[in-house]
């Protein structure tokens, strides 16, 4: 199986070898009998530890990242605190993007800094700082490629170099950019963090997380943290999140499609005074994007040029674009970052400028979307 989407709607996906269902069934049970004491089959016990349902999506979503292992949590920063859990600890120091996701920061810098560990903010397009910010006891270098919500570019292959000379672990978090775009792991990554309840789940309607990675004696440190944590998605949470995923790779080009046109149209729009969007030609990251991603993606970030006022106008001023945060789903968001997602970095070297505004641009016709930005805008002015 070497499609994307072959392996979206086949890996680990067979039929019910009893009933010969087509689809994957949602096992809801709890616990399983075992034949004997410690006799289980097929390794399942409580579905705290494993869970069928769970084990078929594990299965697609390692095979979509081209990984050996992969584990899927309740939530994206389950997966993220599962993780920083096993690779850190008190004493220990990780990097992370000058303009991190602000639930990543909140927990490194208001959860994670309570038990003794120490992180540094660097843009990571910048080697040589990101160079000089490492120290003997770092451990982890974070990245976001693209980043939320500045759409910065790191390119992952020279990150992992330096990481590794360093003797620290890359994790990128791939979140926006999907496996269909991207695939770091192949680029030199040693874990893979998402947020499934974006662009893998696709459809706002169910929240998960999952980490992926080569590294056999990780994911084996992954499962029993987790186990021992319970931060696991409930059996059909797994479910939504697999057929979910078995149409990212149509959905993830109708995304880039719309974002292009988006992009396109606030270029020239006089009420906008910059656009991020690593598609265009102008943006600092065009070229490393181009050459570790398939496309640019659906995400599009713009500075009003009224300011904080005009930006907080522009969401209001949308119909078919929700003022919603979360993004990834079929349908169009807009959110204004500095009082919304991004609200726990007001103070703090992350703060984003409060003339911003993200949109995670859906599915729809791109026309439609085209005409309500443009009245939003022109109402703005």
């Amino acid at each position: 199986m070497q499609g994307f989407s072959t392996r979206a709607i086949h890996a680990g996906q067979v039929p019910d070898p009893t009933t010969g269902a087509v689809t994957t069934s949602i096992h809801t049970s709890s616990t399983y009998a075992q034949d004997g004491v410690g006799g289980t089959r097929g390794g399942y016990e409580y579905s705290r530890s494993a869970n069928p349902t769970r084990t078929v999506l594990q299965d697609q979503l390692a095979a979509l990242e081209g990984g050996r292992h992969a584990h899927a949590f309740g939530s994206g920063m389950g997966a993220t605190d599962t993780l920083l859990r096993i690779l850190l600890k008190p004493g220990d120091h990780l990097v992370i993007p000058h303009d991190a996701y602000g639930g990543t920061f909140r927990l490194v810098d208001k959860v994670l800094s309570g038990f003794g560990v120490e992180h540094t903010p660097v843009d990571l397009a910048d080697h040589d700082a990101l160079r000089a910010a490492l120290r003997p006891t770092t451990r982890v270098v974070w990245c976001e490629t693209p980043t939320n919500p500045l759409l910065g570019i790191a390119d992952i292959a020279v990150l992992a170099g330096v990481a590794h000379e360093a003797g620290a672990r890359l994790v990128v978090d791939n979140t926006f950019a999907s496996p269909y775009l991207q695939t770091p792991l192949a680029l030199g990554a040693d874990v893979v963090v998402h947020s499934t309840t974006k662009y893998v789940g696709g459809h706002s309607d169910v929240v998960g997380g999952a980490l992926v990675t080569d590294d056999d004696a990780l994911s084996e440190q992954i499962a029993f943290v987790q186990n021992s944590t319970g931060s696991v998605p409930g059996p059909f949470d797994a479910w939504l999140t697999l057929r979910g995923a078995k149409t990212l790779a149509v959905r993830m080009e109708r995304h880039c499609d719309n974002a292009e046109r988006v992009a396109e149209m606030l270029s020239a729009h006089p009420a906008v005074a910059s656009v991020l969007y690593p598609g265009l030609p102008g943006h600092p990251g065009h070229e490393v994007a181009a050459k570790q991603m398939r496309r640019f993606g659906g995400m599009v970030s713009f500075l009003a040029a009224g300011g904080r006022d005009a930006a907080l106008r522009i969401c209001a001023g949308t119909r078919l674009f929700t003022l919603a945060e979360s993004l990834g789903g079929v349908e169009s968001l807009i959110e204004h970052p500095g009082e919304m997602t991004h609200a726990s970095t007001a103070g703090s070297m992350l703060e984003v400028p409060d003339s911003l505004v993200r949109l995670s641009v859906g599915i729809e016709d791109a026309d439609d979307l085209l005409d309500d930005l443009r009245a939003a805008l022109d109402a703005a002015r």
